[in-house]
C-alpha cells in the first residue's frame, strides 16, 4: 500500500519521466530486438495514458494539482501545476500518442526503414518535451521542454525518405530556431522586470509594473515566437513543407499535437502568466489575434483548395484550422474559449486521423495525388470511411464534434460585437 501511495502521489512528475524513461530506453529495447520497440512504446504511451486520465480525475474532484520537485517550493523551485485546461490537453497529447504508436508498425518500416529504433526513441523524447511544455510552471523549465520537443519534431520530420524531407526539417529548425529567440528574449525581459521565473508569482507581479515597455516588448516577442511555432499565417512558411515531407506517422504526430500545444502556451502565457486586464484592454492583443486568426482561415483554406498532394492540402487546412482555434482565443470571451479549446480536441483528433489515413493509403497505393484516388472507396472501404467522417469534422458538419466547436465560436463572434 505504501509502494501504491508512493506512485499516486508522484503521479504529476510520472507524466514527465515516464516517456523521458522509454524513449531513454528504446535503444536498449531495439538492440535485444529489432521488433520490441513498436511493443514497448505502445506499452509506455498505454501506461502514459492512464497517468493522465487519473490526473484530470483528480483535478476534477479535488481541484488544481501542485508538485513541488525535490521538495524545493517554489519561486526557489520548480512547480509542476495541473488544472483542468493542461489536465485536458495532456490527456490529448497522451491519447494520439497511443493511437499513433499503435498505427505506426508497418508504416514506419515502409517509410523509415532500417531507422525503427530511432523513430520511436524521438517519438517518446517528443511525448516528454509536449508534457513538460503543458504541466511545467517554471517559465525556464517551459523554454527547455520546448527546446526538446522542437529538436525531436525536426528529427521525425528528416526522417523522410527523400531528400526534401531534410530541406523541411532545415527549413523548420530555421524558423523554429527564431521563434525559440523570441520567447527566450521574453523571457529574459519578464525575469529582467520580475525577478522570478514562476508563472504564478509572474502573473501576481505583473500588475505593479503594466506601464514598463519591456513587459509590453516581452509580450510582443512571446506572441510572435508561439505564432511562428503554430503556423499562424503569413508566419507559416515551416509548415506545409514539414507536413508534407514527413513520414506520415510523424506528420499525424506533429499535426495533431506540436500546433496545439503551442496554441496552449500562447493562451496560458497571455492569461496566466500575463493578465487579461494586460492582454484584452490595455494593449489589445486579443484584437489583433483576432484578425490575424481570420486572416488565417481565409488564406489557409484558398491555399488547401489548390493542392494536388493530399498532405500538402491537410497542411495548408491545418493553417486554416489554426485560425479557428485562435479567433476564440482572440474573441476574449467565454462562449469564443469554450469554442476555441473545443475546436483544439477537434483538430488533434481530426487532423491526426486524416494524416494516419493519408498514410494508409500511401503504404496500400502508393499514391497521394488526390486525381488519382478515383475508385478508393470500392478498394479501401473502411478507411475512405474514416477519412469522410474526419473530413465532414473539420468542415463543420452537424452532427460532428467540429460542428459544435464552430457553433461556439460563431456565437462567441456575435457576443463580442
Amino acid at each position: 500500500m505504501a509502494g501504491f501511495e508512493i506512485i499516486t502521489n508522484n503521479l504529476p512528475v510520472l507524466t514527465v519521466v515516464l516517456p523521458l524513461m522509454a524513449g531513454f530506453l528504446t535503444p536498449i529495447v531495439g538492440l535485444i530486438d529489432r521488433r520490441l520497440p513498436w511493443y514497448w512504446v505502445m506499452f509506455a504511451t498505454f501506461v502514459i495514458l492512464l497517468i493522465t486520465s487519473s490526473n484530470l480525475v483528480t483535478v476534477i474532484a479535488t481541484g488544481t494539482i501542485h508538485y513541488h520537485l525535490g521538495g524545493w517550493n517554489p519561486p526557489f523551485g520548480i512547480e509542476y501545476v495541473i488544472d483542468l485546461l493542461n489536465g485536458f490537453v495532456c490527456l490529448i497529447i497522451a491519447f494520439i500518442g497511443f493511437m499513433v504508436s499503435i498505427y505506426s508498425k508497418e508504416s514506419v518500416k515502409k517509410e523509415v526503414p532500417g531507422k525503427t529504433t530511432q523513430f520511436y526513441t524521438v517519438f517518446m523524447l517528443l511525448i516528454t518535451g509536449l508534457m513538460g511544455i503543458t504541466i511545467t510552471g517554471d517559465i525556464f523549465n517551459f523554454y527547455v521542454f520546448l527546446e526538446i520537443s522542437s529538436l525531436t519534431a525536426y528529427s521525425l520530420i528528416s526522417m523522410g525518405d527523400r531528400g526534401d524531407a531534410l530541406v523541411a526539417s532545415f527549413n523548420y529548425l530555421i524558423m523554429g530556431t527564431v521563434a525559440a529567440s523570441f520567447i527566450l528574449l521574453g523571457i529574459g525581459y519578464l525575469y529582467a522586470v520580475t525577478g522570478t521565473l514562476n508563472m504564478a508569482d509572474m502573473h501576481r507581479l505583473i500588475p505593479n509594473i503594466y506601464e514598463s515597455k519591456v513587459v509590453l516588448a516581452a509580450l510582443a516577442f512571446f506572441m510572435v515566437g508561439f505564432s511562428i511555432k503554430v503556423g499562424l499565417f503569413p508566419l507559416h512558411a515551416w509548415l506545409p513543407d514539414a507536413y508534407t515531407h514527413a513520414p506520415s506517422t510523424g506528420s499525424a504526430l506533429i499535426a495533431g499535437l506540436m500546433t496545439k500545444v503551442g496554441v496552449y502556451a500562447m493562451i496560458r502565457f497571455m492569461f496566466s502568466v500575463f493578465t487579461p486586464v494586460f492582454v484584452i484592454d490595455m494593449t489589445r492583443m486579443t484584437e489583433i489575434l483576432s484578425w490575424a486568426a481570420a486572416l488565417a482561415i481565409i488564406m489557409g483554406s484558398v491555399f488547401a483548395i489548390a493542392q494536388s498532394d493530399i498532405k500538402r492540402m491537410l497542411a495548408y487546412s491545418s493553417i486554416s484550422q489554426i485560425g479557428y482555434i485562435l479567433l476564440g482565443v482572440g474573441l476574449a470571451n467565454a462562449i469564443g474559449m469554450q469554442g476555441g479549446l473545443l475546436h483544439i480536441l477537434n483538430h488533434a483528433l481530426m487532423k491526426c486521423a486524416l494524416f494516419l489515413v493519408a498514410g494508409a493509403i500511401f503504404y496500400k497505393t502508393g499514391i497521394r495525388n488526390l486525381y488519382q484516388f478515383q475508385g478508393l472507396g470500392r478498394k479501401m472501404p473502411v478507411t475512405t470511411t474514416v477519412f469522410l467522417i474526419a473530413g465532414l469534422s473539420m468542415i463543420g458538419v452537424p452532427g460532428t464534434v467540429g460542428f459544435t466547436s464552430k457553433w461556439y465560436l460563431a456565437l462567441g463572434s456575435i457576443d463580442a460585437g
